[in-house]
């Protein structure tokens, strides 16, 4: 398959956050170099050129199958890379900031480093793995908005905050460290895979869907009932090894919950 690669280079070290939806390969296909470096970014009130903060280098310009982005450096302070992005993919050396992939439907993120809040958020497909921690809100619903996550894959090698997966109604996330409060708040669907552990509120208000946990969770939602015990569970696509207590709730939100926690046993 051909692969436009376009390699941006950080200019120095950003203040003010950068509002960059623009950094998409849905948005950098099939331009020219000098056209991606006339792009604009929002910084506070100023709308600049992306050439302002970035280097930028083409290899392979012309009639490609995927644009390929590569981030060769921090950029925990530009939020909004791969916004709404439906094909190609990122990679970016070194942290991302807020709303990393949010509404993604499509392609693939890499994150080296770390996270910034609301990665994900309302992503209906594709795949985002962070390779560092994440901090709050992942795959999680806009303020006001009831359904967060409905497709796709997020996939955090080490920890993630609080309210990971808030209003999920599909795909499927895993962490392989801890997380915080809250975790599968209103989830209504698909699944969720700690192999950490958890300090409260898990599956609070939850009313369909999966939390797997191997580890502890500090404090138990009061509205979740023991309902069996599960060996070697199926977690969507992920096949699980060993025994795990299930209970079923949040009965403190309905009547006939059809959430599903999984705590595994020992």
């Amino acid at each position: 398959m051909a692969v436009t690669e376009i390699i941006l280079t950080p200019r120095g070290s950003i203040g003010i956050m950068l509002e960059a939806e623009v950094i998409s390969p849905d948005v950098f296909q099939g331009k020219s170099q000098e056209e991606i470096e006339s792009l604009t970014v929002w910084q506070g009130p100023l709308k600049l050129p992306l050439a302002e903060f970035f280097e930028v280098q083409v290899r392979q310009a012309g009639a490609a199958e995927e644009t390929k982005i590569i981030i060769e450096g921090d950029a925990a302070r530009v939020k909004r890379i791969g916004q709404g992005m439906k094909t190609g993919s990122i990679e970016v050396n070194g942290s991302a900031g807020m709303h990393l992939g949010a509404e993604m439907a499509g392609g693939s993120i890499l994150v080296r480093g770390d996270a910034g809040s609301w990665a994900g958020m309302e992503m209906k497909g594709g795949t985002i793995h962070i390779l560092g921690s994440a901090e709050d809100h992942v795959g999680c619903a806009y303020r006001g908005s009831w359904h967060g996550m409905t497709g796709g894959w997020i996939l955090i090698e080490k920890d993630a905050r609080s309210q990971l997966g808030g209003g999920m109604a599909g795909g499927q996330i895993v962490v392989s460290g801890n997380v915080e409060n809250f975790c599968g708040i209103r989830q209504s669907g698909g699944t969720i895979l700690i192999k950490g552990s958890a300090v409260r509120g898990l599956g609070a208000e939850m009313n369909g869907g999966t939390i797997a946990i191997d580890g502890a969770v500090r404090q138990m939602c009061p509205g979740f009932v023991v309902s069996g015990r599960d060996e070697n569970p199926k977690l969507g696509e992920l096949e699980l090894s060993g025994g795990y207590t299930r209970f079923t709730g949040d009965y403190a939100v309905s009547k006939n919950p059809k959430g599903t926690l999984l705590l595994r046993e020992g």
